[in-house]
């Protein structure tokens, strides 16, 4: 009786001293499993949402990741010197981009179909369709303000411009002025901020003589209804003032145009640039230096600037966020 006492008292001790081990083969929990899941799934659609190529996402080519939507996003309208003319003779595009319009993951172009890729010259390839386009101000804005300031994230290119067109062309309901909205208020999708309007046009308007006396008073109209329609009533507006002419009448343009008095209208004076062959349009070494001219002007603005959207923030902090937070 004594001896199976003492062996059902050793067989409890040993039962006692198992229950008191680690167990090294317990599953782990299933909210931990289903966390660490969940990060991972994050961490590769952001990935590949980030680093998709322009082909994957309807892009222009170039092989360069990219963001897929931008944080700050800038209209370019006027017509061929900011659709861009650089490198253009006898409508033949030479083809040489300089390192200022080089292309970069972190600079965007909302193309024809209102999809956004990865920007590259000629950005206004398949905007202005009339003629041959070349280098413009756009990229070389683009990286000046990028580097001056890069908590503007990633930047959104909006071109509009069409050359040969006349201030009139760009009244409200006409199809310039149309696709110049439309093309806004599908750049704003998704929480980006339109920072400001880079205008260049007016050579077309010093060929008659009623254009250029009429030009102040259709620009004023002009600026002020695409601040009405896309509902950004201080909208920052950079004009440039002529550099060269279709005709006589120059001086009373450039008059209007650093005179036209609207609150938040800087005007950046281009007269000087280089002009090519034609005296009409701007060299490539013009438009990169009127880039950089432009983005200086907008980052002397900082005060009045309207505030960056916080979602590209949002977007890169989530993941790291997670991952970093202990599991409970």
């Amino acid at each position: 009786m004594a001896l199976r006492n003492t062996t059902l008292a050793s067989v409890d001790l040993e039962r006692q001293a198992a229950k008191s081990k680690p167990n090294y083969h317990l599953k782990p929990s299933s909210t931990f499993v289903a966390k660490a899941m969940f990060a991972i799934l994050c961490f590769f659609l952001l990935g590949c949402a980030r680093f998709a190529k322009p082909a994957d996402l309807g892009g222009n080519g170039g092989g360069v990741p990219y963001f897929s939507q931008p944080g700050s996003v800038f209209l370019l309208a006027g017509q061929s010197n900011m659709a861009g003319r650089g490198g253009v003779v006898n409508d033949v595009w030479d083809g040489y981009v300089p390192p200022e319009c080089q292309p970069s993951a972190t600079v965007l172009r909302l193309s024809p179909g209102l999809i956004w890729e990865a920007a590259k010259e000629p950005l206004h390839l398949g905007i202005d369709i009339n003629k041959t386009v070349g280098i413009g101000p756009g990229m070389s804005f683009a990286h000046t303000v990028l580097t001056k300031d890069p908590g503007l994230g990633v930047i959104g290119l909006v071109p509009c411009a069409a050359g040969g067109t006349n201030i009139s062309e760009w009244g409200r309901g006409g199809h310039l002025y149309t696709r110049l909205i439309r093309r806004g208020e599908a750049a704003a999708r998704g929480g980006a901020t339109i920072q400001a309007l880079l205008w260049y046009q007016g050579e077309t308007d010093t060929v008659n003589l009623e254009d250029a006396k009429k030009y102040r008073s259709r620009l004023r109209r002009f600026f002020n209804h695409v601040r009405t329609d896309l509902e950004l009533p201080t909208l920052p507006i950079i004009q440039v003032a002529l550099a060269t002419q279709q005709g006589p009448y120059i001086d009373e343009v450039r008059d209007a145009q650093f005179h036209v008095d609207l609150p938040n209208v800087k005007t950046v004076d281009a007269k000087g640039l280089q002009a090519g062959p034609d005296y009409l349009h701007l060299t490539t070494a013009s438009q990169v230096q009127l880039g950089q001219m432009l983005g200086d002007a907008f980052l002397e603005r900082m005060p009045l600037r309207l505030q960056t959207s916080s979602a590209s923030r949002r977007h890169h902090s989530f993941v790291s966020g997670f991952l970093c937070r202990p599991f409970r």
